[in-house]
Order: C-alpha cells, then sequence, then structure tokens
C-alpha cells in the first residue's frame, strides 16, 4: 500500500495539515450523530432524527463542494481544490449511511425499501441522487480520471450540477412545511450556477468580485420572493407579508439573509485578501 496516498498527505506526498484538518472535520457530524443516538439527544424518533441528520449533512458536503471552484477563484487559494475530492466522497458516505439508516428504520425488510423507493416520487429522487452520488465517488480516484481521459472525466462529474438540484429537490419535499433550510439551499444553488455562468462567460479562471456580489444580491432577493410564492401556495400566505418579512429582521433571520451574507463573506473576503495580501503579477518570460 502507498501510504503517501493517504487522505493527510498532498499531491507531493508530504504531510498536510490543511487536508488532515478538513479529513478529521468530516467525521465530526457523524459522531455527534452517533454519539448523541444512545445519550437520547435525537428526541422522541432517534432514528427518524438520524436519517434526517445523515441526510442534511450529504447535501450540506455537495454544496460545500460546489462552493470550492468560487472560493478558489476569488480567493486565490489554489489548495482548496485538494479537499474537493475528499468532500465530494464524504457526501456519498453520507448519503450511504443516510440510506443503510432507513432501511434499519424499516426493520431491513429491503423488498419493502425498495417499493417506497419507487412509489414515493421524493424518495426516487433522492435515491437518484445517491446512485449518482457513487459514480462520481467511485470514479474520482487517479486512475479513473487517466482510465476515461481528463475530457470525459470532467464531463462525467459535471453531473454533480443535476445531482445537487435532485438531493435539493429531495430535501424540500421531505421537509414539508420545515422550509427555512431549503430555501436557504435553493439560494446558494443559484449563486453557484450564476458563478459557474459568469466563469463561462468571463473566462475560466476568471471571477470579478463586483459581478459576485451583484450575483449575491440577486440571490437573496429571488430566495425571498421564493420562499413568497412557496408559503403563499402551500398556506396561502400573502405574498407581499412574507416577502417583507424576508427582507427585515423583525421576524427573525429569514433564508433571504442568510444567503446574502453567506455568498456576500466569500466576496468580501477576496476583497480583504487583495488588499491584505495582494497577488503579485507573473513576470513575462525573457
Amino acid at each position: 500500500m502507498n501510504f503517501r496516498k493517504l487522505p493527510w498527505f498532498d499531491y507531493a506526498g508530504k504531510f498536510s495539515p490543511f487536508k488532515t484538518a478538513v479529513f478529521l472535520a468530516l467525521f465530526v457530524p457523524g459522531i455527534i450523530t452517533i454519539v448523541s443516538f444512545p445519550l437520547g439527544y435525537l428526541g422522541a424518533r432517534p432514528m427518524t432524527q438520524a436519517i434526517h441528520e445523515f441526510g442534511d449533512w450529504t447535501i450540506r458536503f455537495i454544496f460545500i463542494s460546489l462552493a470550492i471552484s468560487p472560493a478558489r477563484i476569488v480567493l486565490q487559494w489554489p489548495r482548496l481544490l485538494d479537499v474537493r475530492r475528499m468532500i465530494g466522497v464524504a457526501a456519498c458516505v453520507y448519503g450511504l449511511v443516510h440510506l443503510v439508516i432507513y432501511a434499519g428504520d424499516e426493520s431491513w425488510d429491503w423488498a419493502m425499501v425498495a417499493s417506497e423507493i419507487v412509489l414515493r416520487i421524493y424518495l426516487t429522487i433522492g435515491f437518484a441522487a445517491l446512485l449518482g452520488l457513487a459514480v462520481l465517488a467511485v470514479t474520482s480516484t487517479d486512475g479513473w480520471q487517466r482510465r476515461l481521459g481528463a475530457r470525459r472525466w470532467q464531463k462525467l462529474h459535471r453531473i454533480v450540477y443535476a445531482i445537487a438540484l435532485l438531493a435539493m429537490i429531495h430535501f424540500c419535499i421531505q421537509s414539508k412545511l420545515d422550509e427555512w433550510e431549503p430555501i436557504v439551499m435553493a439560494g446558494i444553488f443559484f449563486w453557484l450556477m450564476a458563478c459557474r455562468g459568469i466563469t463561462w462567460r468571463y473566462g475560466r479562471g476568471r471571477l470579478p468580485l463586483w459581478t459576485m456580489a451583484s450575483v449575491s444580491v440577486l440571490a437573496a432577493l429571488l430566495t425571498a420572493i421564493g420562499e413568497a410564492v412557496y408559503f403563499g401556495i402551500a398556506l396561502g400566505a400573502p405574498f407581499d407579508l412574507v416577502l417583507m418579512a424576508n427582507l427585515s429582521l423583525e421576524t427573525g433571520v429569514r433564508p433571504a439573509v442568510v444567503v446574502l451574507v453567506a455568498t456576500g463573506a466569500v466576496a468580501l473576503l477576496a476583497a480583504l485578501r487583495g488588499w491584505i495580501w495582494p497577488v503579485k503579477p507573473r513576470q513575462k518570460a525573457a
């Protein structure tokens, strides 16, 4: 076994404190959930809550992995790419545990589990997303990249955007009326896709800060509108009241505010980095 391929080493085979810290952090949500189970901290229905915890972290890790590319560009921090693969694999592992716990909650009746996946649309969508994650996890290695070739490998791994969309839809449907985090996810998903569109427009590796900040404002506004539309359809809530609640802090922190702060923070950090630690322009070869 080549120990230099372990997660806590970088591509040069040297120990990486950064990769080690991220690798260990990926275990924290799962360990907390597992420890909370016998201690009675998961509520009256601990199995159901454990299912939700692992499922929620699956989606969070997917979104964190997607956010690495724009963050790497604007922060000028190439080393972020070193941890994207392990975060994506962690999302797959958490998704598989999510499925296994669900099967355990069904008394390990896999026939029942299969029928539920087929008959319940939100489970069908979630299972499709999990299958996609499994494919990406298996083919994430350098060996598979060489077998497929760089271009085909990149095309295959672009399905992560469709996987994120399916996972988000699954999250929204199963959350029912508890839509706070799913709506936040929807706003951040729009921001991520818009950032990708910007890099296509300006060229790979370019993501102007002013454009990114403008997209953050637009994402927050669309999040507020989306929540107002959702509650208008689901509960008949007045559109203008829900919209105004998102644009103020009188009813607490609403999804639009979270989206604005979370996405705007990336642009702010990039601006601060450029001011405190500017990147020196490359000298032209003589």
